[in-house]
Parts: structure tokens; sequence; C-alpha cells
């Protein structure tokens, strides 16, 4: 069985282009089909793929099309900002159904060790999943909205690469269904949100039913605030649901600490089972405290009790 793999920046571009390389500290990045190809149960793929098979392969379409629209970038970008660049980007990304923007700048260890990208800093999007679809997880309902928002976000981060592009400036969109930079952590830097224990970023809009996707660019802007999130750690410390509910068993009780320095929060080789047997399992999302609850009742909540 042939093995999907995710594009390779240097077809794309000429080979004296430079790029922004990952460090000695990154993790190894794959690419979600990959993982589950790799890892997961194949024959289980075949067997349910065919009602989401569109919507799959239009998602893959628009990963490949994220890296064959780079040849459009300008030949002499601007990267100085005009008026309102930000405010204009966000207006459009919110009319285009993504929940939330952040900016940031990205550590290199950010980018995985396999990949490299364009440009330094990026624009950070998330789009929520629907709750009541998610509550039906593991299943075909479930799947559906995994991969429709997957779907969309591919295509929203393609449109907003070429409004940049538009208006003079560099771009590379970064479609949530695989990515050369680790997103999860982009959008924490970015102020939105924090790591859960389930490895997902848990936002105020939106918990962690939600995906992530980036449009890099060398524009320098102002990076979005750095909002004091990191509360949600000592919750889910505390909390544990969705590893007592993980059908794989792949979340671990307490992130390892890796050799580089950094966490893993779950065995992607276990997750890879129940997410290739149901198309996307969904079932740490269903389950965690800030898919069922509000995110600021929470907070309250977790606050008063601390203080006694």
């Amino acid at each position: 069985m042939i093995k999907p793999k995710y594009p390779d920046l240097r077809n794309y571009i000429d080979p004296d282009t430079p790029t922004v390389k990952s460090d000695e500290t990154s993790h190894e990045g794959y690419f979600v089909p990959e993982i589950i190809f790799t890892y997961g149960q194949p024959k289980s793929i075949i067997k349910k793929i065919l009602t989401l098979l569109p919507t799959i392969l239009d998602t893959l379409r628009n990963v490949f099309k994220s890296y064959k629209s780079i040849r459009r970038n300008p030949g002499e970008a601007s990267q100085l900002p005009g008026d309102g660049l930000f405010d204009d980007f966000k207006t459009l990304a919110i009319k285009l159904h993504c929940s939330s923007v952040g900016f940031t700048e990205i550590p290199t260890d950010m980018i995985f060790r396999n990949r490299e990208i364009l440009y330094k800093y990026a624009f950070v999007m998330t789009m929520e999943m629907r709750r009541e679809a998610i509550s039906r997880a593991p299943g075909r309902v479930a799947a559906g909205e995994v991969w429709r928002t997957y779907h969309e976000l591919g295509r929203v981060v393609n449109r907003l690469a070429g409004f940049l592009r538009d208006r003079g400036y560099n771009a590379q969109a970064g479609p949530s269904l695989g990515g050369d930079t680790n997103y999860v952590r982009l959008a924490q830097k970015a102020g939105m949100g924090w790591t859960g224990r389930h490895g997902l970023l848990i936002s105020p809009e939106n918990g962690p039913c939600q995906r992530i996707a980036v449009v890099y660019t060398d524009i320098s802007l102002p990076f979005t605030d750095s909002v004091d999130h990191a509360w949600i750690e000592s919750f889910c410390s505390s909390c544990g649901r969705c590893v007592k509910k993980c059908p794989g068993n792949a979340i671990y009780q307490e992130y390892k600490k890796l050799d580089e320095g950094g966490r893993q929060y779950i065995d992607y080789k276990k997750c890879a089972v129940p997410f290739s047997q149901t198309l996307g399992c969904s079932v740490c999302i269903r389950e965690c405290t800030f898919t069922k609850g509000s995110y600021d009742k929470i907070k309250a909540a977790f606050n008063a009790k601390a203080q006694g």
C-alpha cells in the first residue's frame, strides 16, 4: 500500500532560495495521513473512507496548492505592513469562519526536524469544530466534522495567503491537515490558549474543539499579546478525564520531558489506531472539560478553589 507523503518545500522553490530551518531540539514532524497509514490500521480506512473521500481528496489538493502557489509570491515584496494590515487580515479570516487570529515569530525549535519554511513569522488561525458533531465521537458524524474543518481551513489559508500576495507581500500557506511547524505551540506563543494534557490547544473561544492553521510571512508586525492561560496546565494535571477516556491509551499520565528539552503529551503511534478506525476519533476532545463547559466559568471555579 502506498503511504501518502507531505510535500517537500524544496520541490517548489529555486535551489538557492533561503529558508528557515529547524534546530537540533526540534521534534520530528508527520503528515496526518502518513501517521495513520504507518501506525494505524489502513484496512479500517479503506472500508470507511468512501463517504468522506471527496472531502479528503479536496483537502489534499489544498495542501499541494499551498506549495504550488508559493511561485506567485511577489518578486520584490514589502516587509513593512501598511496601516491596518493585521486588522484587515483578521477581518477576512473571521468572515471566512475562523474563530481567532494571532501573530508571532517562529522559534526554530517549533519547526519540525524534517521540515523547513520560507519565513520566520506566522499568522495563526483557529476554526471551531461543531460541538454537537464532536459530541457523537467516535463515528461517522464526528469524522465528517474533523475532515470538514481540515478542508475548510486548507481553503481559508490559501485564500489568506492570496490576500497578502495581492497586497504585495510574501506568504506561504500552512494548511491544518499537516504542517512544517508545531501549530499548537505557535498558537500558545501567540497568546491564543494553552496546551492541554491531550496535547491540543485549549482556547477561550473553543476549548480544544478546533483545528489550527497558519500563514507564514516575512512581514514585520507587532506580535499579539501574550494572555495568561498558563493556569490550564494546573487544571489539566488535576483533571485527567481525557487520559481515562482515550480508547487507545495514548495520552500520558504525565507529559514526557524529552532529551532536547521539549514535551510529548501523547503516543501518536497508539493514537493512530483509533484515529484510523474511525477516521478522526476525537474522543479526547469530546470528553475534555473545556468542550463541555465555558472557559471563563471553569477558570473562575478553578481560581476560587485555589484560593481556598
